[in-house]
């Protein structure tokens, strides 16, 4: 697939099987708020978040730097805990786990890293950097020989030679890079990857290739992501649905072609037009849509909608109360299918501005 931003990515089809029917989606959070600070100066990080991934599937997670994205994405990883809401990983609490039990669930979530430079250890081999994670998870790849093995394995899934084994970082180009970095986080046979800005540092051809890996892995082994990216032609090529978010809320969330080609909230309209674009086929785009202001602190978020100081939409009503959900006409009403957006004057099917 091509669009105008000049990426070319293999569109696959999961096929892990998402379980029997009633069973618990692999990943569930409710109502998640976290804030940092102490007494009255607190920043909020994340106030009510709800996010949900079945298996097999791609969560596309979007919003502007300080929307909360990475914090979510470290409760996810279990790396902080949330002030109140639950998480749920195929049915389990997390922060219940101790001892075994939560060393066991680690390996289940893993992470793709940003910077493919400073993610790995330069003084080690890429052999060493993958399997790094058998030094904590020692019962997974038990011998000497058997780690040989399954490097060779997992070099030859991300792309790389089995001669790659021996060389380091240095020697590779960020591409190669950063598909040891996803070799290490298959090293545990994960069933969550937590991709965080995973190609934002690589060349618009090297992305392509990255995203393809991570594609044909999906539909190989099954492994869910949540794919963290401020590049909405990635986000739309890699997820099977968006979530939204505006300073620590999810403000919308639907399928992928639901929210991209009909987006309900203005502030995802803002950033549909705002996206940069390659098109030289002559073709008229939308006039990009101007927020006026900046981005509030999250030290003093606004009352009510908390878009309202930039929306061009903005009434009385929106600084009074806070919106309440509204759902996509044709859409699921409910589930993970729904299309839903935090609007009091959300826009019209097919409407990208006022």
């Amino acid at each position: 697939m091509t669009d105008t931003s000049g990426i070319h990515v293999t569109e696959t089809t999961a096929t892990h099987p998402r379980g029997p029917a009633g069973s618990p989606p692999l990943l569930e959070v409710k109502g998640i708020t976290k804030s940092f600070g102490h007494g009255r100066r607190r920043l909020t990080a994340l106030d009510g978040v709800d996010v949900r991934l079945e298996r097999g599937e791609t969560l596309g997670l979007v919003g502007e730097s300080g929307c909360g994205k990475s914090t979510l994405a470290r409760v996810v990883l279990g790396l902080e805990r949330p002030d109140s809401g639950t998480v749920r990983f195929n049915g389990t609490d997390p922060f219940t786990l101790k001892g075994k039990e939560l060393l066991a669930w680690r390996r289940r979530v893993q992470m793709v890293f940003q910077d493919p430079f400073a993610s790995l250890n330069a003084r080690m081999s890429a052999a060493d950097l993958i399997g790094e994670p058998w030094r904590t998870h020692r019962d997974i790849v038990p011998t000497a020989k058997d780690r040989e093995r399954r490097v060779r394995e997992l070099l030859s899934l991300v792309g790389l030679r089995e001669s790659d084994a021996h060389r380091y970082p240095n020697e590779f180009s960020g591409g190669q890079r950063q598909r040891i970095g996803i070799a290490r986080a298959l090293a545990l046979d994960p069933d969550l990857i937590v991709c965080d800005e995973p190609v934002s540092a690589l060349d618009l051809s090297v992305q392509a290739q990255v995203l393809n890996v991570l594609s044909e892995l999906r539909e190989r082994l099954g492994v869910s992501y949540v794919f963290i990216s401020h590049d909405l032609s990635v986000v739309k090529h890699v997820s099977d649905r968006v979530t939204v978010m505006y300073l620590g809320k999810v403000i919308e969330h639907g399928r992928t072609e639901d929210v991209f080609d009909r987006p309900l909230h203005p502030y995802t309209a803002a950033l549909m037009s705002a996206a940069p674009t390659l098109d030289v086929s002559g073709r008229t785009r939308d006039e990009e849509i101007q927020l006026r202001g900046e981005i509030p602190s999250p030290f003093d978020i606004p009352s009510g909608c908390r878009f309202r100081t930039r929306c061009w939409k903005s009434e009385a009503r929106c600084g009074d109360h806070a919106p309440l959900a509204v759902t996509r006409e044709g859409a699921a009403d409910t589930g993970p299918e729904a299309h839903e957006a935090l609007c009091h004057f959300p826009l019209g099917i097919g409407t990208t501005g006022a």
